[in-house]
């Protein structure tokens, strides 16, 4: 290999890790994806037959940094990747993202897994599946299985899919329990080295990525032994936990003390459930959904100790800024509940537009000056309320396209489930994890050519978390993202709020106008974007106070991010700035 395979271990320096027996038709393909990210790659032939083995072993190129490791004999899937992390690491890498030879996983999820592997070095970063209708019946229930004991054995939920073969390693961590502890070699091998770097302290992060089963897909499988071992598997796991019970149990209390970073929180449900809500609705309408929704919501409700505690704290804030009395843990339920109708209201506005009743436009003036001018807006939304209400109804009044930047590591499954219902939902929706310079220069055509953005101004994206502002909101000061106003002024165009809110019948859909440009002085920097945040965080909290349980952050939204440079960032006075 070259100098770049060999790196020193105080970077972040990432190679990648394929095992393969007998997979080769796509192989290629999958190098070539990694290749042209300048990701080094070990290849390890996993004891493939001869015209198997042959193939994979042409893929052999030094001078594109790939090596091809050859095991005569069949060690299994985990044999095979401890050989790899062995060589990476000998070759000075720190991470490894570990890449399935079949081609089910789609590599156009590497990017977000690798900035977040970036961001989170400590962590072990998985794929979370997004399953079509490829996936085999009798695979899926065995897959549930596994996952109920890995809460079982964790203690947790915080692990929510260990069988995903799409995965980043940090390979210290990684090598030490190979080499320390007993880990299966064959398909117990990524559920089980995942449970025990959970036992270590590693933080599991899932990331959805999209997996299907191609056509002609042979799988290792092996029906009777792999399941025996992955029965051993779980036995041993299970008298492990029980070992290690004491130690798991103060984890889990002093997690209860940490805050999580939004993009961290698993989404709560899954496609088939919501799929179900669809049919009841469909069969029994409206009511009988959100009756059947009910016992599933308030099971959220009860297993959600982070989510149920934000929930109330926010509720105290503007109960007490109203001069009411303290909710009690019913009005934590309403909560909870309401965002769950949010959820079905905007399947149905998609799937029915006709079911979901009126959308009133209200302050549809503000709209009319960069309509005039033929040149396009950023619109600055936020979880409060329901924003994908009022986009479908905003692109048939504006007459322009909208497209709605969002953050790739929530809500995928939600968005399978709309684009299964709307496929052409998708095509408006443009899945960011930071804004570069390309990102930035596409999104400049696209002003140019009229079009609308959508950003949300109240989450902080995971790779943007040093770039905050603290602002008063409901009686303390939170952060809040500088991110749409640094966009908008790379932009140089209109930026406009908007805030769509259910209340009687329909939903009213509140626009304002926030300023005819974004201007941020070189020496005022600073100053002018807690400024612009500022603005937004008041107008926020006006329509938090008019509607209370229609806002969607359930986390620690006062929480500033460990990696946030709050000094740099002096709160302004949000009345200060002239927009």
């Amino acid at each position: 290999m070259k100098d770049l395979m060999r790196p020193t271990v105080d970077e972040f320096r990432l190679c990648a890790i394929i095992p393969s027996r007998n997979h080769y038709r796509v192989l290629g393909s999958i190098v070539d994806v990694l290749v042209a990210r300048r990701i080094p790659v070990f290849i390890v032939d996993d004891g493939s037959e001869p015209d198997a083995a042959q193939a994979i072993a042409s893929l052999q190129d030094p001078a594109k940094n790939v090596e091809v490791i050859r095991l005569p004999e069949n060690r299994g899937k985990g044999g095979a990747l401890s050989v790899a992390m062995k060589a990476a690491a000998a070759a000075g890498y720190s991470h490894a993202v570990q890449v399935d030879a079949d081609g089910q996983h789609d590599l156009n999820s590497l990017d977000a897994l690798i900035a977040t592997a970036r961001a989170r070095p400590e962590a072990l970063i998985s794929g979370i599946p997004v399953y079509d209708h490829s996936i085999p019946r009798g695979r899926a229930i065995g897959r549930w299985l596994t996952h109920v004991w890995v809460w079982i054995e964790t203690l947790s939920l915080q692990i929510k899919d260990s069988m995903c073969g799409f995965r980043v390693y940090p390979l210290a961590l990684a090598l030490s329990v190979i080499e320390e502890e007993r880990v299966g070699h064959y398909m117990d091998f990524d559920t089980e080295i995942m449970v025990r770097m959970f036992w270590r302290g590693a933080p599991v992060v899932h990331l959805p990525v999209r997996v299907t089963y191609p056509d002609g897909n042979v799988s290792n499988f092996r029906l009777f032994k792999d399941n025996w071992l992955i029965t051993c598997m779980h036995t041993r796991l299970f008298f492990g936990m029980l070992w290690r019970l004491p130690a798991l149990l103060r984890r889990r209390l002093s997690a209860k003390g940490q805050a999580s970073h939004w993009a961290g929180m698993a989404e709560r449900g899954t496609y088939w459930g919501m799929r179900s809500l669809l049919a009841i609705y469909s069969f029994c309408g409206r009511r009988a959904c959100l009756l059947a929704m009910r016992p599933v919501v308030f099971y959220f409700f009860l297993v959600g100790a982070e989510r149920r505690k934000a929930s109330l704290d926010y509720l105290v804030r503007v109960r007490a800024l109203k001069g009411e009395p303290p909710p009690t843990w019913r009005d934590g339920f309403r909560h909870y509940f309401d965002f769950a109708t949010k959820a079905l209201d905007t399947i149905i506005g998609w799937a029915r537009p006709s079911d979901i009743g009126p959308v009133e436009i209200v302050g549809g003036e503000a709209a009319l000056a960069p309509i005039a001018d033929r040149r396009g807006a950023l619109l600055i939304v936020s979880h409060l309320g329901n924003a994908e209400i009022a986009r479908a109804a905003l692109a048939s009044h504006v007459g322009r396209p909208v497209h709605v930047l969002m953050h790739t590591v929530q809500a995928r499954r939600y968005n399978t489930i709309l684009r299964s219902l709307m496929p052409g939902v998708g095509s408006n929706v443009i899945e960011v994890t930071d804004i570069g310079v390309d990102t930035a220069i596409a999104l400049s055509e696209r002003i140019e050519r009229g079009e609308w953005l959508v950003i949300a101004g109240d989450r902080i994206p995971i790779m943007s978390q040093n770039r905050v502002s603290e602002c008063p909101f409901l009686g303390q000061a939170a952060p809040f993202s500088q991110g749409p106003y640094i966009l908008a002024a790379l932009l140089d165009c209109p930026v406009l709020t908007l805030f769509c809110l259910r209340e009687g019948n329909g939903h009213r859909a509140y626009f304002e106008a926030f300023a005819d440009r974004i201007l941020l002085p070189r020496k005022e920097r600073a100053e002018a974007l807690a400024g612009y945040a500022g603005r937004y965080a008041e107008r926020l909290e006006h329509y938090c106070l008019r509607q209370p349980l229609q806002w969607y952050n359930f986390f620690d939204f006062w929480a500033v991010p460990a990696s946030a440079e709050p000094a740099k960032e002096k709160p302004a006075t949000p009345r200060g700035m002239t927009g």
